[in-house]
Protein backbone atom coordinates (compact mmCIF):
# COMPACT_ATOMS: atom_id res chain seq x y z
CA UNK A 1 0.00 0.00 0.00
CA UNK A 2 1.16 3.63 -1.09
CA UNK A 3 0.40 6.99 -0.32
CA UNK A 4 -1.51 7.40 -3.96
CA UNK A 5 -3.53 4.21 -3.41
CA UNK A 6 -5.50 6.60 -0.11
CA UNK A 7 -4.78 9.54 -2.59
CA UNK A 8 -8.20 12.35 -3.03
CA UNK A 9 -6.60 14.84 -5.63
CA UNK A 10 -6.58 18.60 -5.42
CA UNK A 11 -5.64 19.72 -8.94
CA UNK A 12 -4.38 23.62 -9.32
CA UNK A 13 -3.31 25.31 -12.58
CA UNK A 14 -0.98 27.77 -10.76
CA UNK A 15 -0.72 30.28 -13.84
CA UNK A 16 -4.41 30.55 -13.72
CA UNK A 17 -5.40 30.69 -10.03
CA UNK A 18 -2.65 33.48 -9.38
CA UNK A 19 -3.83 35.69 -11.85
CA UNK A 20 -0.73 35.63 -13.76
CA UNK A 21 -0.07 37.32 -16.93
CA UNK A 22 -0.41 35.76 -20.02
CA UNK A 23 3.00 35.83 -21.37
CA UNK A 24 6.57 35.80 -19.46
CA UNK A 25 8.59 39.25 -19.65
CA UNK A 26 11.34 36.94 -17.70
CA UNK A 27 11.68 39.65 -15.09
CA UNK A 28 12.36 39.93 -11.78
CA UNK A 29 10.13 36.89 -9.54
CA UNK A 30 6.61 38.17 -9.32
CA UNK A 31 6.14 35.52 -5.44
CA UNK A 32 2.27 35.16 -6.69
CA UNK A 33 2.82 31.10 -5.68
CA UNK A 34 3.19 32.44 -2.30
CA UNK A 35 -0.91 33.13 -2.34
CA UNK A 36 -1.66 29.59 -2.80
CA UNK A 37 -0.81 29.03 1.15
CA UNK A 38 -3.32 29.45 2.43
CA UNK A 39 -5.39 27.47 0.05
CA UNK A 40 -3.49 24.34 1.61
CA UNK A 41 -5.85 24.53 4.73
CA UNK A 42 -8.92 24.45 2.73
CA UNK A 43 -7.57 21.64 0.57
CA UNK A 44 -7.31 19.98 3.65
CA UNK A 45 -10.48 21.02 5.10
CA UNK A 46 -12.57 19.39 1.70
CA UNK A 47 -10.70 16.04 2.60
CA UNK A 48 -7.52 15.88 0.12
CA UNK A 49 -4.63 14.64 0.80
CA UNK A 50 -2.73 15.03 -2.28
CA UNK A 51 -2.14 18.31 -4.81
CA UNK A 52 -1.59 18.42 -8.18
CA UNK A 53 -0.12 21.19 -9.26
CA UNK A 54 1.62 22.35 -12.45
CA UNK A 55 2.59 23.68 -14.62
CA UNK A 56 4.97 25.26 -12.68
CA UNK A 57 8.59 26.00 -14.53
CA UNK A 58 9.82 28.95 -16.99
CA UNK A 59 8.20 29.08 -19.89
CA UNK A 60 6.72 31.68 -22.48
CA UNK A 61 3.21 31.59 -22.02
CA UNK A 62 0.16 28.86 -20.79
CA UNK A 63 3.55 26.70 -19.40
CA UNK A 64 3.83 23.85 -21.46
CA UNK A 65 6.11 25.68 -23.85
CA UNK A 66 9.32 25.38 -21.39
CA UNK A 67 12.08 27.37 -21.46
CA UNK A 68 14.04 26.10 -17.99
CA UNK A 69 12.64 22.74 -15.96
CA UNK A 70 14.97 23.72 -13.25
CA UNK A 71 13.26 27.12 -12.38
CA UNK A 72 9.84 28.06 -11.16
CA UNK A 73 8.22 30.31 -13.38
CA UNK A 74 9.10 33.92 -12.93
CA UNK A 75 5.60 35.00 -12.78
CA UNK A 76 5.20 32.76 -9.63
CA UNK A 77 8.29 33.31 -7.96
CA UNK A 78 11.61 31.78 -7.26
CA UNK A 79 12.70 28.01 -6.40
CA UNK A 80 12.93 28.93 -2.78
CA UNK A 81 8.44 29.96 -2.98
CA UNK A 82 8.30 26.97 -4.68
CA UNK A 83 10.08 24.77 -1.73
CA UNK A 84 8.50 26.32 0.94
CA UNK A 85 4.88 25.80 -0.66
CA UNK A 86 5.76 22.13 -1.10
CA UNK A 87 7.23 22.00 2.76
CA UNK A 88 4.06 23.50 4.13
CA UNK A 89 2.31 20.82 2.21
CA UNK A 90 3.99 17.92 3.89
CA UNK A 91 3.88 19.95 7.16
CA UNK A 92 -0.50 19.16 6.63
CA UNK A 93 -0.40 15.37 5.33
CA UNK A 94 -0.61 16.65 1.84
CA UNK A 95 1.67 15.21 -0.79
CA UNK A 96 2.25 16.98 -4.07
CA UNK A 97 2.82 15.89 -7.54
CA UNK A 98 4.27 18.43 -10.63
CA UNK A 99 2.91 18.49 -14.21
CA UNK A 100 6.07 17.14 -16.13
CA UNK A 101 6.10 18.41 -19.88
CA UNK A 102 8.79 15.94 -21.03
CA UNK A 103 7.30 15.12 -24.90
CA UNK A 104 8.16 19.33 -25.96
CA UNK A 105 9.71 21.97 -25.35
CA UNK A 106 9.50 25.84 -26.23
CA UNK A 107 11.39 27.51 -28.48
CA UNK A 108 13.12 29.73 -25.41
CA UNK A 109 14.54 26.76 -24.56
CA UNK A 110 18.64 25.99 -24.43
CA UNK A 111 18.74 23.50 -26.95
CA UNK A 112 16.82 24.63 -29.33
CA UNK A 113 18.16 28.24 -29.21
CA UNK A 114 21.64 26.73 -30.11
CA UNK A 115 20.04 24.74 -32.84
CA UNK A 116 18.63 28.25 -34.17
CA UNK A 117 22.34 29.92 -33.81
CA UNK A 118 24.98 26.84 -34.89
CA UNK A 119 22.40 25.04 -37.05
CA UNK A 120 23.68 22.07 -38.56
CA UNK A 121 26.75 22.38 -35.99
CA UNK A 122 25.20 22.61 -33.10
CA UNK A 123 25.27 19.61 -30.68
CA UNK A 124 21.86 19.37 -30.29
CA UNK A 125 20.68 19.02 -33.53
CA UNK A 126 19.41 15.57 -32.51
CA UNK A 127 17.65 16.42 -29.39
CA UNK A 128 14.78 17.08 -31.42
CA UNK A 129 12.70 15.59 -34.17
CA UNK A 130 12.95 15.47 -37.71
CA UNK A 131 15.12 18.85 -37.63
CA UNK A 132 15.11 19.54 -41.59
CA UNK A 133 17.84 22.60 -42.50
CA UNK A 134 15.90 22.71 -45.99
CA UNK A 135 12.76 23.62 -44.84
CA UNK A 136 11.17 26.49 -43.13
CA UNK A 137 8.26 27.44 -40.85
CA UNK A 138 6.00 30.55 -39.62
CA UNK A 139 8.88 32.06 -37.58
CA UNK A 140 11.55 31.77 -40.26
CA UNK A 141 14.05 29.65 -38.64
CA UNK A 142 15.39 28.22 -42.18
CA UNK A 143 14.75 24.82 -40.71
CA UNK A 144 11.67 22.69 -39.86
CA UNK A 145 10.74 20.27 -37.37
CA UNK A 146 8.26 17.91 -35.58
CA UNK A 147 5.98 19.84 -33.33
CA UNK A 148 3.24 18.55 -30.63
CA UNK A 149 -0.53 19.11 -31.97
CA UNK A 150 0.60 21.18 -34.61
CA UNK A 151 1.85 23.73 -33.41
CA UNK A 152 5.37 24.87 -33.61
CA UNK A 153 5.74 26.84 -30.74
CA UNK A 154 5.87 23.22 -28.98
CA UNK A 155 9.42 21.65 -30.18
CA UNK A 156 9.39 17.78 -30.06
CA UNK A 157 11.67 16.45 -28.27
CA UNK A 158 13.62 13.35 -29.31
CA UNK A 159 13.02 10.97 -26.71
CA UNK A 160 15.13 7.82 -28.20
CA UNK A 161 18.30 10.24 -27.87
CA UNK A 162 20.09 8.90 -24.58
CA UNK A 163 21.03 12.69 -24.18
CA UNK A 164 17.90 13.74 -23.80
CA UNK A 165 16.65 10.77 -21.87
CA UNK A 166 19.67 11.26 -18.94
CA UNK A 167 18.67 15.07 -19.37
CA UNK A 168 15.16 14.77 -18.26
CA UNK A 169 15.70 12.00 -15.67
CA UNK A 170 18.54 14.38 -14.34
CA UNK A 171 15.80 17.11 -14.09
CA UNK A 172 13.48 14.42 -11.74
CA UNK A 173 16.23 13.94 -9.43
CA UNK A 174 16.71 17.70 -9.46
CA UNK A 175 12.71 18.12 -8.62
CA UNK A 176 13.65 15.44 -5.85
CA UNK A 177 16.53 16.61 -4.32
CA UNK A 178 15.69 20.48 -4.58
CA UNK A 179 11.71 20.76 -3.75
CA UNK A 180 10.86 17.08 -2.28
CA UNK A 181 8.24 16.60 -4.84
CA UNK A 182 6.03 13.14 -4.65
CA UNK A 183 5.21 12.26 -8.46
CA UNK A 184 4.96 13.57 -11.59
CA UNK A 185 1.84 14.00 -13.71
CA UNK A 186 3.60 13.70 -17.53
CA UNK A 187 1.97 15.66 -20.08
CA UNK A 188 0.92 14.19 -23.23
CA UNK A 189 1.97 10.41 -22.13
CA UNK A 190 -0.15 8.95 -24.75
CA UNK A 191 2.34 10.15 -27.37
CA UNK A 192 5.29 9.50 -25.11
CA UNK A 193 7.71 6.97 -26.41
CA UNK A 194 7.27 3.67 -24.09
CA UNK A 195 11.81 3.02 -23.87
CA UNK A 196 11.53 6.62 -22.77
CA UNK A 197 8.39 6.00 -19.99
CA UNK A 198 10.37 2.84 -18.91
CA UNK A 199 13.35 4.95 -18.23
CA UNK A 200 11.17 7.33 -16.22
CA UNK A 201 9.88 4.67 -14.05
CA UNK A 202 13.36 3.35 -13.23
CA UNK A 203 14.20 6.64 -11.85
CA UNK A 204 11.37 6.77 -10.12
CA UNK A 205 12.03 3.87 -8.39
CA UNK A 206 15.24 4.90 -7.34
CA UNK A 207 14.27 8.48 -6.11
CA UNK A 208 12.08 7.84 -3.36
CA UNK A 209 9.81 5.15 -1.80
CA UNK A 210 6.96 5.17 -3.44
CA UNK A 211 6.98 8.28 -5.97
CA UNK A 212 4.31 8.11 -8.36
CA UNK A 213 4.61 8.77 -12.47
CA UNK A 214 0.63 9.36 -13.66
CA UNK A 215 0.12 9.89 -17.47
CA UNK A 216 -1.85 12.25 -19.55
CA UNK A 217 -3.87 9.78 -21.50
CA UNK A 218 -7.15 10.09 -23.37
CA UNK A 219 -8.08 6.89 -25.28
CA UNK A 220 -6.56 3.38 -26.02
CA UNK A 221 -5.96 0.28 -23.72
CA UNK A 222 -4.35 1.91 -20.18
CA UNK A 223 -3.35 -1.05 -19.52
CA UNK A 224 -0.68 -0.31 -22.22
CA UNK A 225 0.81 2.42 -20.00
CA UNK A 226 -0.36 1.19 -16.10
CA UNK A 227 2.13 -1.57 -15.49
CA UNK A 228 5.10 -2.58 -13.62
CA UNK A 229 7.69 -0.96 -16.23
CA UNK A 230 5.92 2.13 -17.12
CA UNK A 231 3.43 4.03 -15.58
CA UNK A 232 1.30 3.92 -11.85
CA UNK A 233 -2.08 5.35 -13.42
CA UNK A 234 -3.22 7.75 -16.24
CA UNK A 235 -6.02 9.94 -16.38
CA UNK A 236 -9.17 8.04 -16.76
CA UNK A 237 -10.60 9.98 -19.69
CA UNK A 238 -13.26 7.39 -20.43
CA UNK A 239 -14.58 7.14 -17.35
CA UNK A 240 -14.70 11.28 -17.19
CA UNK A 241 -17.11 11.20 -20.53
CA UNK A 242 -19.37 8.72 -18.98
CA UNK A 243 -20.48 10.25 -15.98
CA UNK A 244 -21.70 13.56 -17.34
CA UNK A 245 -23.17 11.83 -20.21
CA UNK A 246 -24.74 9.18 -18.39
CA UNK A 247 -26.57 12.00 -16.49
CA UNK A 248 -27.72 14.21 -19.09
CA UNK A 249 -28.69 11.09 -21.18
CA UNK A 250 -30.36 9.40 -18.18
CA UNK A 251 -28.19 6.50 -18.91
CA UNK A 252 -26.50 4.98 -15.78
CA UNK A 253 -25.60 1.79 -18.36
CA UNK A 254 -23.28 4.05 -20.09
CA UNK A 255 -21.33 3.81 -16.88
CA UNK A 256 -21.61 0.72 -15.55
CA UNK A 257 -20.33 -0.42 -19.25
CA UNK A 258 -17.52 1.75 -18.93
CA UNK A 259 -16.57 0.86 -15.09
CA UNK A 260 -17.20 -2.99 -16.13
CA UNK A 261 -14.57 -2.13 -19.31
CA UNK A 262 -11.91 -0.42 -17.30
CA UNK A 263 -12.13 -3.26 -14.65
CA UNK A 264 -11.97 -5.99 -16.67
CA UNK A 265 -8.68 -4.26 -18.13
CA UNK A 266 -7.32 -4.02 -15.41
CA UNK A 267 -7.41 -7.99 -14.60
CA UNK A 268 -10.34 -7.13 -12.24
CA UNK A 269 -7.94 -6.00 -9.70
CA UNK A 270 -8.65 -2.36 -8.86
CA UNK A 271 -5.47 -2.68 -6.53
CA UNK A 272 -3.03 -2.79 -8.87
CA UNK A 273 -5.16 -0.96 -11.43
CA UNK A 274 -5.85 2.64 -10.21
CA UNK A 275 -6.81 5.08 -12.49
CA UNK A 276 -6.67 8.82 -11.75
CA UNK A 277 -10.69 10.09 -12.00
CA UNK A 278 -11.99 13.47 -12.40
CA UNK A 279 -14.94 15.38 -13.86
CA UNK A 280 -13.37 18.20 -14.97
CA UNK A 281 -9.82 20.06 -15.53
CA UNK A 282 -7.94 22.77 -16.83
CA UNK A 283 -8.40 21.06 -20.45
CA UNK A 284 -12.06 20.15 -20.51
CA UNK A 285 -15.11 22.51 -19.26
CA UNK A 286 -16.65 22.62 -15.91
CA UNK A 287 -18.93 19.54 -14.53
CA UNK A 288 -21.52 22.04 -13.56
CA UNK A 289 -21.67 24.10 -16.70
CA UNK A 290 -21.99 20.29 -18.66
CA UNK A 291 -24.76 19.15 -16.68
CA UNK A 292 -27.94 19.61 -18.38
CA UNK A 293 -29.71 19.17 -14.90
CA UNK A 294 -27.44 21.05 -12.22
CA UNK A 295 -28.83 18.44 -9.63
CA UNK A 296 -26.59 15.61 -10.92
CA UNK A 297 -23.81 17.52 -9.39
CA UNK A 298 -24.86 15.01 -6.36
CA UNK A 299 -24.57 11.74 -8.21
CA UNK A 300 -22.31 12.58 -10.00
CA UNK A 301 -19.41 13.35 -7.39
CA UNK A 302 -21.15 10.40 -5.12
CA UNK A 303 -19.60 7.97 -8.05
CA UNK A 304 -16.35 10.00 -8.38
CA UNK A 305 -15.50 9.25 -5.06
CA UNK A 306 -16.62 5.90 -4.51
CA UNK A 307 -15.87 4.09 -8.16
CA UNK A 308 -12.60 2.19 -8.46
CA UNK A 309 -9.88 4.83 -9.02
CA UNK A 310 -8.07 7.59 -7.44
CA UNK A 311 -10.64 10.91 -7.15
CA UNK A 312 -9.97 14.64 -8.01
CA UNK A 313 -11.26 17.51 -8.03
CA UNK A 314 -10.43 20.55 -9.48
CA UNK A 315 -9.77 24.11 -8.25
CA UNK A 316 -12.60 25.97 -8.04
CA UNK A 317 -15.46 23.33 -8.66
CA UNK A 318 -15.81 22.18 -5.28
CA UNK A 319 -18.00 25.78 -4.95
CA UNK A 320 -19.83 25.13 -8.40
CA UNK A 321 -18.25 27.17 -10.39
CA UNK A 322 -19.23 27.27 -13.99
CA UNK A 323 -16.30 27.11 -17.28
CA UNK A 324 -16.77 27.18 -20.70
CA UNK A 325 -14.56 26.26 -23.46
CA UNK A 326 -13.89 28.67 -25.65
CA UNK A 327 -12.87 28.36 -29.61
CA UNK A 328 -9.34 29.99 -29.40
CA UNK A 329 -8.97 30.28 -25.49
CA UNK A 330 -8.89 27.90 -22.60
CA UNK A 331 -9.21 30.80 -19.72
CA UNK A 332 -12.66 30.33 -18.47
CA UNK A 333 -11.64 27.08 -17.47
CA UNK A 334 -8.32 28.26 -16.05
CA UNK A 335 -9.55 31.35 -13.71
CA UNK A 336 -8.11 33.46 -10.75
CA UNK A 337 -10.12 32.88 -7.63
CA UNK A 338 -9.49 34.86 -4.58
CA UNK A 339 -10.11 32.32 -1.57
CA UNK A 340 -11.39 35.03 0.78
CA UNK A 341 -14.38 34.91 -1.69
CA UNK A 342 -15.74 31.44 -0.43
CA UNK A 343 -14.09 31.56 3.50
CA UNK A 344 -17.23 30.08 5.18
CA UNK A 345 -17.71 27.44 1.77
CA UNK A 346 -17.91 24.37 3.89
CA UNK A 347 -20.87 25.79 6.21
CA UNK A 348 -22.73 27.96 3.25
CA UNK A 349 -21.71 26.42 -0.12
CA UNK A 350 -23.97 23.19 -0.51
CA UNK A 351 -21.47 22.21 -3.18
CA UNK A 352 -18.39 22.42 -0.92
CA UNK A 353 -20.25 20.87 2.05
CA UNK A 354 -20.95 17.80 -0.66
CA UNK A 355 -17.43 17.41 -1.59
CA UNK A 356 -16.23 17.59 1.85
CA UNK A 357 -18.27 15.27 3.30
CA UNK A 358 -17.14 12.94 0.59
CA UNK A 359 -13.72 13.54 1.08
CA UNK A 360 -14.18 12.90 4.74
CA UNK A 361 -15.96 9.18 3.83
CA UNK A 362 -13.36 8.22 1.54
CA UNK A 363 -10.68 8.89 4.19
CA UNK A 364 -12.77 6.90 6.80
CA UNK A 365 -13.33 3.68 4.48
CA UNK A 366 -10.91 1.91 3.49
CA UNK A 367 -12.70 -0.30 1.27
CA UNK A 368 -13.26 2.73 -1.15
CA UNK A 369 -9.72 2.39 -1.78
CA UNK A 370 -8.94 -0.76 -1.57
CA UNK A 371 -12.08 -2.67 -2.15
CA UNK A 372 -13.56 -5.33 -4.92
CA UNK A 373 -16.21 -4.02 -7.24
CA UNK A 374 -19.35 -5.47 -7.50
CA UNK A 375 -22.44 -4.22 -9.43
CA UNK A 376 -25.73 -4.91 -7.59
CA UNK A 377 -28.06 -3.00 -9.49
CA UNK A 378 -29.26 -0.97 -12.41
CA UNK A 379 -31.37 0.43 -15.01
CA UNK A 380 -30.96 3.62 -17.06
CA UNK A 381 -31.98 5.72 -13.71
CA UNK A 382 -30.56 3.76 -10.80
CA UNK A 383 -27.57 2.04 -10.04
CA UNK A 384 -25.83 0.19 -7.08
CA UNK A 385 -22.74 -1.22 -6.73
CA UNK A 386 -20.18 -2.31 -3.69
CA UNK A 387 -17.07 -2.08 -2.67
CA UNK A 388 -15.20 -5.09 -0.36
CA UNK A 389 -12.35 -4.94 1.69
CA UNK A 390 -11.04 -6.85 4.79
CA UNK A 391 -14.78 -7.65 6.05
CA UNK A 392 -15.91 -4.26 5.15
CA UNK A 393 -18.69 -3.82 2.84
CA UNK A 394 -19.83 -0.41 1.58
CA UNK A 395 -22.95 -0.21 -0.40
CA UNK A 396 -22.75 2.76 -2.93
CA UNK A 397 -26.44 4.12 -4.66
CA UNK A 398 -27.38 6.29 -6.98
CA UNK A 399 -30.44 7.65 -8.46
CA UNK A 400 -30.18 10.40 -11.77
CA UNK A 401 -34.33 10.40 -12.22
CA UNK A 402 -36.58 13.29 -10.64
CA UNK A 403 -38.25 11.20 -8.09
CA UNK A 404 -37.37 8.83 -5.24
CA UNK A 405 -36.64 5.16 -6.11
CA UNK A 406 -37.13 2.31 -3.41
CA UNK A 407 -33.85 -0.03 -4.34
CA UNK A 408 -33.63 -3.34 -2.20
CA UNK A 409 -29.67 -4.88 -2.81
CA UNK A 410 -27.87 -7.52 -1.14
CA UNK A 411 -25.62 -6.74 1.61
CA UNK A 412 -22.48 -7.24 3.84
CA UNK A 413 -22.61 -9.30 6.89
CA UNK A 414 -22.95 -6.34 8.98
CA UNK A 415 -26.16 -5.96 11.61
CA UNK A 416 -26.87 -2.92 9.43
CA UNK A 417 -25.90 0.59 7.67
CA UNK A 418 -25.94 4.01 7.80
CA UNK A 419 -26.12 6.72 5.18
CA UNK A 420 -22.96 8.54 5.43
CA UNK A 421 -25.03 11.47 3.44
CA UNK A 422 -28.48 11.15 5.16
CA UNK A 423 -27.75 9.93 8.30
CA UNK A 424 -30.33 7.25 7.91
CA UNK A 425 -29.67 4.05 9.54
CA UNK A 426 -31.21 0.63 7.71
CA UNK A 427 -31.29 -2.71 8.80
CA UNK A 428 -30.01 -5.91 7.00
CA UNK A 429 -32.85 -8.08 6.54
CA UNK A 430 -32.43 -11.72 4.71
CA UNK A 431 -29.05 -10.29 2.94
CA UNK A 432 -30.53 -7.14 1.93
CA UNK A 433 -31.20 -3.69 2.86
CA UNK A 434 -33.80 -1.00 1.91
CA UNK A 435 -33.09 1.68 0.75
CA UNK A 436 -34.80 5.07 -0.75
CA UNK A 437 -32.81 6.95 -2.89
CA UNK A 438 -33.37 10.59 -3.15
CA UNK A 439 -34.24 12.24 -6.74
CA UNK A 440 -31.19 13.20 -8.57
CA UNK A 441 -29.10 12.11 -5.78
CA UNK A 442 -27.67 9.03 -3.68
CA UNK A 443 -25.53 7.88 -0.88
CA UNK A 444 -23.12 6.08 0.55
CA UNK A 445 -23.97 3.01 2.89
CA UNK A 446 -21.05 2.41 6.03
CA UNK A 447 -21.62 -0.40 7.60
CA UNK A 448 -22.65 0.48 11.87
CA UNK A 449 -19.85 -1.19 13.64
CA UNK A 450 -20.44 -1.64 17.76
CA UNK A 451 -23.86 0.08 16.93
CA UNK A 452 -22.00 3.05 15.81
CA UNK A 453 -21.23 4.90 12.99
CA UNK A 454 -18.17 5.80 11.23
CA UNK A 455 -16.55 9.07 12.90
CA UNK A 456 -14.44 11.34 12.26
CA UNK A 457 -13.25 14.08 14.52
CA UNK A 458 -15.69 13.08 16.53
CA UNK A 459 -18.32 14.48 14.51
CA UNK A 460 -20.75 11.91 12.51
CA UNK A 461 -19.42 11.26 8.67
CA UNK A 462 -22.91 12.68 7.38
CA UNK A 463 -21.93 16.19 8.77
CA UNK A 464 -25.34 17.68 7.75
CA UNK A 465 -24.56 17.28 4.24
CA UNK A 466 -28.23 15.89 3.55
CA UNK A 467 -29.39 19.25 3.58
CA UNK A 468 -26.61 20.53 1.11
CA UNK A 469 -27.57 17.87 -0.93
CA UNK A 470 -31.29 18.93 -0.88
CA UNK A 471 -30.21 22.60 -1.74
CA UNK A 472 -28.50 21.83 -4.47
CA UNK A 473 -31.69 19.61 -5.99
CA UNK A 474 -33.86 22.58 -5.28
CA UNK A 475 -31.10 25.30 -6.36
CA UNK A 476 -30.97 23.61 -9.73
CA UNK A 477 -34.67 22.96 -10.11
CA UNK A 478 -35.01 26.64 -9.80
CA UNK A 479 -32.21 26.99 -12.69
CA UNK A 480 -34.05 24.45 -14.91
CA UNK A 481 -35.71 26.38 -17.87
CA UNK A 482 -39.31 25.51 -19.00
CA UNK A 483 -38.71 22.56 -21.79
CA UNK A 484 -41.48 23.04 -23.35
CA UNK A 485 -43.90 26.05 -25.14
CA UNK A 486 -47.11 27.00 -23.74
CA UNK A 487 -49.65 25.83 -26.63
CA UNK A 488 -50.62 29.75 -27.63
CA UNK A 489 -46.95 29.41 -29.12
CA UNK A 490 -47.25 26.45 -30.88
CA UNK A 491 -47.40 26.58 -34.73
CA UNK A 492 -49.10 24.02 -36.89
CA UNK A 493 -46.23 22.18 -37.67
CA UNK A 494 -45.64 21.80 -33.77
CA UNK A 495 -48.95 20.06 -33.60
CA UNK A 496 -48.32 18.44 -36.50
CA UNK A 497 -45.16 16.67 -35.40
CA UNK A 498 -46.82 16.12 -31.84
CA UNK A 499 -49.33 14.46 -33.18
CA UNK A 500 -46.85 12.01 -34.36
CA UNK A 501 -44.57 11.80 -31.83
CA UNK A 502 -47.96 10.47 -29.73
CA UNK A 503 -48.87 8.03 -31.58
CA UNK A 504 -45.28 6.69 -31.46
CA UNK A 505 -45.36 7.06 -28.03
CA UNK A 506 -48.58 4.90 -27.77
CA UNK A 507 -47.14 2.18 -29.97
CA UNK A 508 -44.43 2.05 -27.69
CA UNK A 509 -45.87 2.45 -24.66
CA UNK A 510 -48.25 -0.66 -25.19
CA UNK A 511 -45.51 -2.82 -26.05
CA UNK A 512 -44.09 -1.98 -22.32
CA UNK A 513 -47.30 -2.47 -21.14
CA UNK A 514 -47.84 -6.08 -22.75
CA UNK A 515 -44.42 -6.70 -21.95
CA UNK A 516 -44.42 -5.69 -18.65
CA UNK A 517 -47.55 -7.66 -17.85
CA UNK A 518 -46.60 -11.10 -19.55
CA UNK A 519 -43.58 -10.87 -17.35
CA UNK A 520 -44.91 -9.61 -14.05
CA UNK A 521 -48.19 -10.83 -13.81
CA UNK A 522 -49.97 -6.54 -13.82
CA UNK A 523 -52.66 -5.81 -16.24
CA UNK A 524 -51.84 -3.22 -18.95
CA UNK A 525 -53.12 -0.75 -16.84
CA UNK A 526 -51.25 -1.24 -14.14
CA UNK A 527 -47.91 -1.83 -16.09
CA UNK A 528 -48.53 1.64 -18.08
CA UNK A 529 -49.20 3.50 -14.90
CA UNK A 530 -46.07 2.03 -13.30
CA UNK A 531 -44.34 3.36 -16.25
CA UNK A 532 -45.03 6.78 -16.23
CA UNK A 533 -45.21 7.15 -12.48
CA UNK A 534 -42.88 7.74 -10.11
CA UNK A 535 -42.97 4.35 -7.72
CA UNK A 536 -43.86 5.69 -3.99
CA UNK A 537 -41.90 5.77 -1.21
CA UNK A 538 -43.97 3.35 0.71
CA UNK A 539 -43.22 0.55 -2.50
CA UNK A 540 -42.82 -2.76 -1.27
CA UNK A 541 -39.20 -3.89 -2.16
CA UNK A 542 -38.16 -6.42 -4.31
CA UNK A 543 -36.76 -9.08 -2.94
CA UNK A 544 -33.53 -11.30 -4.46
CA UNK A 545 -35.67 -14.20 -5.19
CA UNK A 546 -37.84 -11.99 -7.36
CA UNK A 547 -36.05 -12.39 -10.18
CA UNK A 548 -35.32 -15.95 -9.94
CA UNK A 549 -38.70 -16.15 -10.35
CA UNK A 550 -39.03 -15.02 -14.19
CA UNK A 551 -38.59 -17.04 -16.89
CA UNK A 552 -35.77 -16.67 -19.32
CA UNK A 553 -38.26 -16.27 -22.13
CA UNK A 554 -39.57 -13.18 -20.75
CA UNK A 555 -36.26 -11.42 -21.50
CA UNK A 556 -36.24 -10.91 -24.85
CA UNK A 557 -39.78 -9.04 -24.95
CA UNK A 558 -38.52 -6.43 -21.84
CA UNK A 559 -35.73 -5.96 -23.98
CA UNK A 560 -37.70 -5.32 -27.27
CA UNK A 561 -40.40 -3.09 -25.18
CA UNK A 562 -36.90 -1.02 -23.99
CA UNK A 563 -35.60 -0.44 -27.64
CA UNK A 564 -38.59 0.72 -28.94
CA UNK A 565 -39.66 3.18 -26.22
CA UNK A 566 -35.75 4.21 -26.46
CA UNK A 567 -36.23 4.92 -30.30
CA UNK A 568 -39.25 7.20 -29.71
CA UNK A 569 -36.21 9.36 -28.04
CA UNK A 570 -34.11 9.35 -30.62
CA UNK A 571 -31.69 7.83 -32.56
CA UNK A 572 -30.16 4.03 -31.20
CA UNK A 573 -27.02 3.58 -31.30
CA UNK A 574 -25.33 -0.12 -31.98
CA UNK A 575 -23.28 0.49 -28.30
CA UNK A 576 -26.89 1.37 -26.38
CA UNK A 577 -28.72 -1.51 -28.26
CA UNK A 578 -25.88 -3.61 -26.70
CA UNK A 579 -26.16 -2.50 -23.20
CA UNK A 580 -29.51 -3.52 -23.74
CA UNK A 581 -29.07 -7.19 -25.23
CA UNK A 582 -26.61 -7.57 -22.38
CA UNK A 583 -28.46 -6.93 -19.55
CA UNK A 584 -30.75 -10.15 -18.78
CA UNK A 585 -31.67 -9.53 -15.14
CA UNK A 586 -35.32 -9.60 -15.04
CA UNK A 587 -35.75 -7.25 -12.11
CA UNK A 588 -33.05 -4.61 -13.81
CA UNK A 589 -34.83 -4.78 -16.43
CA UNK A 590 -38.54 -4.24 -15.13
CA UNK A 591 -36.98 -0.92 -13.21
CA UNK A 592 -35.88 0.15 -16.65
CA UNK A 593 -39.26 -0.21 -18.26
CA UNK A 594 -40.94 1.47 -15.40
CA UNK A 595 -38.65 4.38 -15.15
CA UNK A 596 -39.38 5.68 -18.54
CA UNK A 597 -41.43 9.12 -18.74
Amino acid sequence: MAWYDEAVFYHIYPLGLTGAPKENSYGAPEHRLNTLLPWIDHIKNIGCNAIYIGPLFESVGHGYETTDYKKLDSRLGDNDDLKNFVAECHKKGIKVIFDGVFNHTGRDFFAFKDIKEKRESSPYRDWYCNVNFYGNNEYNDGFSYDNWGGYNLLVKLNQRNPAVRDYICDVIRFWVSEFDVDGIRLDAADVLDFDFMKALRQVANEVKPDFWLMGEVIHGDYSRWVNEGTLHSVTNYQLHKALYSGHNDHNFFEIAHTVKRLYEMGGGNSNKFKLYNFVDNHDVERIYTKLTNKAHFAPVHILLYTLPGIPSIYYGSEFGIEGRKEKFSDASLRPALNLADYQDAVETNSFTALIAALGNIRQQSKALSYGDFKELTLTNRQYAFSRSFEGECVIVTVNNDDSDFVMTVPAGNAAGYVGALSGEKVSVTNGTICVNVKANSGDIWLPVTDGNSFKADGKPVALDVNDAVKNIAEDAAAEQPSAEPSAIEKTPADHKTEEASAKKDATANTAIEEAAAQTVGETPSAAGHASNTAPAQSEPCISPEYAEAFEKGKIAGLQEAILAIMEKNGPVTDQMRKDVTDNVYHDSLINWVKSFR
